[in-house]
């Protein structure tokens, strides 16, 4: 084949392969991946319960993942596919930032801080949740506050910054305790329940998700200033714009329409499965202002 014959020839493959990709719609990393695989893979928590667990027959339900069916029916629309198939990965605190980054998990519909230190390895929605850092004691304990802490053990799941702002909340009061790391919340919060450790410390209402979800919620209580307000976020890899663009749009659009807040009425006010029970948090000023004023700046 002669060389101009030749070089016109892969100029027109060259053109109508870009024509075929543009009409087959955005090409960003996740998008592309869930395009080409007819499917989407969340990453979902097992008891962090109104936000993202399993209900009773083992499936996972809660706030976040309802977000992110609002934002799975954006993506199909985007992508002009009516089915996109749901893959579902348990992640832990431990685990959850490694999964997104290496794409095994596209979007992790959980309970997750936007750090600005996590930004450098993903990426985060608006928040859809504002909360205060505390601590789930026995009832019984005569626990108030941080110095009650004195000579006791202390628990945080693994993977969570509690235990540190605990720490930065003491600096010069030269408080002694000892530090516990459960596997999970559930483990965390069996720590405190069976002794071994005198004080739980996490986001306050998932604190209050363990506990109304516990046979006997009167024997716990949630106590202490709160350490830090933090805010909880979808995740997703960084560095893909097309896909943010549509996660920014869904949740923020949610936000401006009451949605959000009615979603958030139906998982913290109103009975959950499994156990039919009441979370019972009523929407804070924090959380309000972040519906008001969506960021995904992170702290």
């Amino acid at each position: 084949m002669p060389m101009k014959t030749l070089t016109t020839t892969l100029m027109l493959a060259s053109l109508l392969a870009c024509g075929i990709a543009q009409a087959q719609g955005p090409v960003g990393a996740t998008l592309k991946k869930i395009r080409d695989s007819g499917s989407i893979t969340y990453g979902h928590r097992e008891a962090s319960f109104g936000f993202s667990y399993l209900d009773g027959g083992g499936k996972p339900v809660g706030y976040s993942i309802d977000i992110c069916n609002r934002i799975l029916e954006a993506i199909k629309a985007e992508l002009k596919m009516p089915q996109i198939e749901v893959k579902y990965q348990n992640v832990t605190s431990q685990n959850r930032i490694p999964l997104v980054a290496n794409g095994t998990v596209d979007i992790e519909c959980g309970s997750t801080t936007n750090l600005v230190e996590r930004q450098q390895m993903v990426a985060f929605s608006p928040d859809i949740f504002r909360y205060n850092v505390r601590m789930a004691v026995r009832a019984d304990s005569g626990i108030k506050g941080v110095a009650d802490l004195q000579g006791k053990s202390v628990v945080a799941t693994s993977g969570t910054t509690s235990l540190r702002l605990l720490r930065e909340a003491d600096k010069g009061k030269n408080l002694e305790i000892t530090q516990l790391a459960g596997k999970d919340h559930t483990d965390s919060f069996l720590m405190v329940e069976t002794g071994r450790a005198a004080a739980f410390v996490l986001d306050d209402i998932l604190l209050a998700g363990l506990i109304a979800n516990h046979r006997s919620p009167k024997d716990f209580a949630i106590v202490g200033e709160g350490l830090r307000t933090e805010n909880q976020s979808l995740m997703f890899r960084k560095d893909d714009p097309e896909f943010k663009t549509i996660v920014d749009r869904v949740v923020t659009g949610m936000m401006k329409s009451g949605e959000m807040e009615k979603l958030y009425n139906r998982w913290f006010m109103q009975p959950i499965p499994p156990k039919n029970v009441s979370i019972n948090y009523p929407l804070n000023a924090e959380t309000r202002d972040a519906f008001a004023n969506p960021s995904s700046k992170g702290i």
